[in-house]
């Protein structure tokens, strides 16, 4: 059977970045001092769009158009084009059909988008890469994801206000001989899906007058998320059993950038040095769906990870899904 490997990644920011000073400011004259807040999540600048006309599909399509001249490819070459974003800037029509139209897609293609919150990048590569395997008359797909996550925060939420980045990452998935995918699996629990919530008052009640622009904004209730950790140290330990690997055989790992303590708790957690765990947040912020792609994303081009290594790929999305995935780039 055919295997479907990670030709090409490439990443889009805007270029407007923010160091924690305006966050300081912005939240002391609330009277809030979140300096530890930053350090816990590891923050220190992140990209924030400042325009009128960047967004999340603007940010799609520059992404898609990057990744497919690094690959020296063409739109009419993607077979699925798939866009995964939990703040997209049309649900009529699907942003995938608007960037299949800026690449020149070709009719005989299917474009499909996604939403599985800040694992939804991860969890569409894996269904993607499922349905290639699947599927003889599929040869390569471009995969995006996008979310310009800063508009959409309260400014008075010292929990998303200074927390979130605004990004895309894009891949395409081809098929090979051999290499590529390894395996994955998901775990879901939506016991508390309370906790987080938008738009706050729900889609059906976005137009009453009575509303304030906080009502219709991102609702954030802090939770401790490090819970997630002990999902992913299992889930790991899991798809190495079954696919009679050892731990010592993954070279990296890109993990949710969402919090720096992830990556800390995955290094302790596995006994693996923490040099193996890509943290990229203190630059990007945090990215929402494209984040374990932006931390592939650097570590290809600081040649942390090379060809052939096995990479673990793992993301958390509210409240919660989780996938763990392996993976030979």
């Amino acid at each position: 059977m055919k295997n479907v490997r990670i030709r090409a990644v490439e990443v889009y920011h805007p270029d407007n970045q923010v160091d924690n000073n305006f966050y300081l400011k912005h939240f002391k004259d609330q009277g809030k001092d979140i300096s530890g807040l930053l350090k816990s999540f590891g923050r220190d600048k992140r990209y924030i769009i400042d325009n009128d006309y960047e967004n999340t599909i603007t940010m799609g399509i520059e992404v898609a158009q990057k990744v497919l001249k690094s690959a020296g490819l063409e739109g009419k070459d993607m077979d699925m084009i798939l866009f995964s974003s939990q703040l997209p800037e049309y649900t009529f029509p699907s942003q995938s059909l608007i960037v299949h139209n800026a690449i020149s897609g070709k009719e005989d293609s299917m474009c499909m988008d996604t939403n599985a919150n800040c694992v939804g990048m991860l969890i569409t590569v894996e269904t993607t890469i499922r349905a290639m395997m699947g599927n003889p008359n599929v040869k390569r797909a471009l995969v995006i994801g996008s979310d310009y996550a800063s508009l959409h925060c309260r400014k008075s939420d010292e929990m998303t206000y200074p927390n979130f980045g605004d990004g895309a990452a894009a891949i395409i998935l081809e098929k090979v001989d051999e290499g590529g995918f390894i395996d994955s699996t998901c775990k879901s629990n939506g016991a508390e899906w309370r906790l987080v919530r938008y738009p706050a008052c729900g889609m059906s009640k976005i137009y009453k007058d009575n509303l304030t622009v906080e009502d219709r904004n991102l609702a954030w209730t802090p939770f401790n998320g490090t819970f997630a950790v002990d999902h992913a140290v299992e889930s790991i330990h899991t798809l190495l059993d079954r696919n009679n690997l050892k731990i010592e055989d993954i070279k990296s790992y890109c993990f949710s950038q969402y919090a720096k303590i992830f990556t800390i708790l995955g290094s302790e957690k596995l006994d693996q040095d923490i040099n193996k765990f890509i943290y990229i947040g203190d630059e990007y912020g945090y990215t929402g769906t494209s984040s374990p792609f932006i931390a592939l994303y650097e570590g290809i081009k600081t040649g942390k990870i090379k060809r052939g290594d096995i990479v673990c790929l793992w993301s958390v999305g509210t409240h919660w899904s989780i996938c763990t995935m392996l993976i030979r780039y």
